[in-house]
């Protein structure tokens, strides 16, 4: 006779899952541009940001740490080069800019606590599950959490900064179940990004989830992705560890 399914250990995502900016990122740059004289467009900071924070992740992925860097001078970097982008040449100028915005970032009061995140974490907690995070983040996740009182709710806050790897490398999932002392199988992460979220937790042997939102499904998830898996909302969740708690083991 099959044994039943039982999560135990839950880990979560957190930027777009649990945290969003409370106001959009190029807004935030141009207010804080503004208040050091300098008026820039904010869709122009916008588009530069994503440029030059692809551009910084892949010449040096995970805030640089194997080049000898900190997180704090690779978001300074960040900041500098999306400027140059956006038209703003004087280094100078945007130096105290950078430096202003990183203190920002810091701040709880910088993002907010999407819908249902507080409730559902709650609920999760009531069931008895161990609850973790594993995030590409850097060290001032702690703080972000504790000062919008997420923090209480997670035995471990492990970024991809403390950890060495990036999601969606396996060893930074591994070192989540070694800090739970839990095994592949009863462990589940939930997340919005396909590979870092989906993917990456289920090459270790981990179940998971996909916050998807209201919008309409990449093809690419759609086609691969079993709709018992998705969740539009935080809601979904508990009804969809139900779902998968009264599956079979390895079916």
């Amino acid at each position: 006779m099959a044994h039943r399914l039982q999560i135990r250990l839950l880990t979560w995502d957190v930027k777009d899952t649990l945290l969003r900016l409370r106001h959009p990122l190029g807004e935030e740059y141009a207010t804080k541009a503004r208040a050091h004289g300098l008026e820039v467009e904010p869709s122009a900071l916008e588009q530069g940001f994503r440029q030059a924070y692809r551009a910084q992740s892949h010449s040096f992925p995970n805030y640089g740490l194997s080049h000898g860097l900190t997180s704090h001078q690779w978001w300074l970097d960040v900041v500098l080069q999306t400027f140059h982008l956006a038209g703003v040449q004087d280094a100078q100028a945007v130096a105290p800019i950078a430096e202003q915005l990183y203190k920002d970032f810091s701040h709880p009061c910088t993002w907010q606590v999407l819908d249902g995140a507080e409730d559902t974490l709650r609920e999760c907690r009531t069931r008895g599950l161990r609850l973790g995070v594993i995030s590409n983040f850097d060290r001032r996740l702690e703080g972000i959490l504790g000062g919008l009182g997420l923090r209480e709710h997670f035995d471990f806050v492990l970024t991809s900064e403390a950890a060495g790897w990036p999601k969606p490398d396996p060893r930074i999932f591994q070192e989540a179940l070694r800090l739970a002392h839990m095994e592949p199988v009863v462990a589940a992460h939930v997340g919005d990004n396909y590979l870092c979220d989906y993917q990456g937790p289920r090459a270790v042997g981990m179940h998971s989830f996909l916050v998807v939102g209201p919008q309409a499904l990449d093809p690419v998830v759609r086609d691969s992705v079993p709709k018992e898996h998705i969740l539009p909302s935080l809601a979904h969740l508990l009804p969809a560890l139900d779902c998968l708690e009264g599956s079979t083991p390895g079916l």
